[in-house]
């Protein structure tokens, strides 16, 4: 009988801990992106590299993400500062230096409050061709005028 009743304990005891973990990942930030993957396809030798991630806040608590990090020092990315209300949709945008020809394969780590995912990887791909070799400007803008 002892042994019955014990088991039941550790059975309960158990259950009464799974409960609680799942509902504590029910409370708390939660952050969802639309993609996870931006691809630039071709692009051109210094064309615009900037791409954004649009996420939302899908919990019950404020979104704070206190840090995004590219890869190398050619992917920059710039993320809200204030805190996302549930709900509410924030955008991450990355700028890709395309004045490095070939294959694009980087990524951007976010760091954030959100109990889903506190540590979330989107990433960026494509190809940059490589500079024209005839001198011509890659942008129409001309020379500079002082």
């Amino acid at each position: 009988m002892k042994k019955l009743f014990f088991s039941l304990l550790v059975v309960l005891g158990f259950t009464a801990f799974t409960n609680n973990a799942v509902a504590q990942l029910d409370n708390g930030a939660k952050i969802d992106f639309a993609k996870e993957t931006h691809d630039y396809g071709t692009v051109k030798y210094g064309a615009d590299g900037t791409c954004t991630f649009e996420f939302k806040n899908t919990g019950n608590e404020p979104l704070i993400i206190s840090n995004a990090k590219g890869s190398c020092g050619c992917t920059v990315p710039v993320w809200p500062k204030e805190p996302i209300a549930p709900g509410a949709k924030g955008v991450i945008t990355v700028k890709y230096d395309t004045k490095r020809p070939g294959a694009i394969n980087k990524m951007v780590t976010i760091t954030s409050n959100a109990v889903n995912e506190p540590s979330k990887i989107i990433r960026i791909k494509g190809n940059v061709l490589p500079a024209p070799e005839d001198g011509t400007p890659v942008n129409n803008a001309g020379p500079a005028s002082n």
